[in-house]
């Protein structure tokens, strides 16, 4: 349990000797037992008011990401008078439903919530759409975990215990919460009218077969992003129908899963109702590069962040970029910050358009501090 120990060590060496009221404590490895001992080891030394973590892909923390490696990644957090709220989330079916329990009552003073989920067991999107209505405008960042064997594999902290479903914190009270949702991705053809839709499958866009406009779009483009189109291609949809225009960051992107030329149809990962505003998006490192340097410079403006938490998606890192560490590094050097920790995740959570979204390819951010004023 070294890395454990030195994790834990170098995340406490920055506290001064304070006991750390928020541990966040992320593990990459092979052996299932092996991650839940090194959790355990972890909660034991720093002896946190409350931690969380979970298994991961890969680990991000001390300015690096690290993938498919045993490794241990820690954030330790002293939050003066914020009240640190430990959430987990059990699921139980009754009949053909899954009931979601355990989510704390929503108080005036809740700033933020984080929350680390088991992707094969926890219904992750309807339980967002839920918080989402329970508590509208409270933001919620986090990630799904994953597993060395898949199934049955991930391994979830809360304290001294390993659990199933999902588990969290909602902080409330003087902390200033800054937020940011990398979707990396730019727009292609221009923004249209969802005119013929069937629940995920796309019919028309401005009054033409989905396929025929979006082959029009593709085949406008320069050669040499032909492939790239072909390669990364996704949809946006609008989050503000009334805005006079929609440029990048207005747009939930959602993947394109399929579309065949002799139905005209294009099939979404998501439902699309007639009527919303949509516009084709490509996915590369550039553009992903441009969007996370971007967002960041707008968070940045707000300063007083003391640290931040990465949930970058494991799409992300080799996959899309030269190096694992791309996201880490550019949040460090834009918000100035050296206590920035995080995973790979097999999905983000995170608001786009004050509303809380699970979302793929992303890069989702909570940066925290002292409010403004607080000393």
């Amino acid at each position: 349990m070294a890395a454990a120990e030195s994790a834990v060590g170098q995340a406490l060496e920055r506290l001064g000797g304070r006991r750390p009221d928020l541990l966040c404590v992320f593990v990459c490895g092979s052996n299932p037992e092996t991650i839940a001992d090194a959790g355990a080891t972890a909660v034991k030394i720093a002896d946190a008011g409350t931690t969380i973590g979970c298994s991961a892909g890969g680990v991000i923390g001390a300015g690096r990401g690290v993938e498919h490696v045993d490794a241990v990644a820690v954030w330790a957090a002293v939050l003066p008078g914020v009240e640190v709220r430990p959430i987990h989330l059990g699921v139980h079916r009754v009949g053909d439903a899954l009931l979601v329990s355990g989510l704390p009552p929503g108080a005036p003073e809740d700033e933020v919530g984080v929350l680390l989920t088991d992707p094969y067991g926890f219904p992750v999107v309807p339980f967002v759409e839920h918080y989402n209505d329970s508590r509208p405008g409270l933001p919620l960042v986090g990630g799904l975990a994953s597993g060395p064997l898949g199934p049955g594999s991930t391994k979830l902290f809360l304290d001294d215990a390993v659990l199933d479903g999902a588990v969290g914190v909602l902080l409330s009270g003087p902390i200033a919460a800054h937020i940011a949702v990398s979707q990396g991705c730019r727009p292609i053809g221009p923004p249209m009218t969802v005119t013929k839709a069937e629940e995920n499958v796309l019919v028309e866009l401005a009054g033409m077969p989905a396929y025929r406009k979006l082959a029009q779009i593709v085949a406008a483009l320069p050669p040499e992003q032909h492939a790239l189109a072909l390669r990364g291609l996704h949809l946006g949809v609008a989050m503000n129908e009334y805005a006079e225009t929609h440029e990048r960051g207005d747009f939930l992107i959602r993947g394109i899963l399929g579309a065949d030329e002799r139905t005209g149809a294009v099939v979404v990962g998501d439902t699309v109702d007639v009527g919303t505003t949509v516009r084709f998006q490509v996915r590369d490192a550039a553009a992903a590069d441009e969007d996370l340097s971007e967002l960041l410079a707008k968070l940045g403006e707000s300063g007083g962040s003391k640290g931040a938490l990465l949930f970058s998606c494991n799409g992300r890192g080799r996959a899309m970029f030269p190096s694992a560490d791309h996201d880490v590094v550019a949040v460090r050097q834009t918000l100035g910050l050296d206590a920035v920790t995080g995973f790979f995740a097999a999905g983000e959570i995170g608001p786009v358009a004050g509303r809380n979204h699970v979302h793929g390819f992303t890069a989702s951010i909570l940066a925290v501090g002292s409010p403004p004023g607080s000393g």
